[in-house]
């Protein structure tokens, strides 16, 4: 993506990308997808739900593993990309694009302080 350098990466491999004031887009990292293989099912929570900093708010389930998502702020879930029920594989084909899982209004944005730049995330990544 183009505007990379604004998605923001928690340590579980879970990205953030802000748009607007308060509301910000979630997904997991390239680097997640890839280690997990063939996404197959992805259970995520519903509009309207909370999200609460570093607990899971959902699953993702692949060929090799399943592995919970962790929350990297604290909001509510404005939106579920329902897409990925029918078509899972969206996250390994465009992790930070058509793949992306939730859209949440934070409860404070400087949430994102807390969290590693991409080439810091890559550097823990090596």
């Amino acid at each position: 993506m183009s505007d990379s350098n604004q998605i923001k990466y928690a340590k579980t491999h879970e990205w953030v990308r802000l748009e607007g004031d308060q509301e910000a887009v979630i997904g997991i990292s390239d680097y997640a997808q890839n280690s997990l293989g063939d996404i197959t099912f992805v259970e995520l929570p519903s509009a309207g739900d909370r999200l609460t900093k570093g607990e899971s708010f959902g699953v993702v389930e692949s060929v090799k593993a399943a592995s919970d998502l962790y929350a990297p702020v604290n909001g509510e879930v404005l939106a579920v990309n329902e897409s990925l029920e029918d078509a899972p594989e969206k996250v390994n084909d465009s992790a930070t694009g058509d793949g992306w899982m939730l859209r949440v209004r934070l409860d404070d944005p400087s949430d994102l302080n807390d969290l590693l730049d991409e080439a810091s995330y890559q550097a823990a990544n090596d």
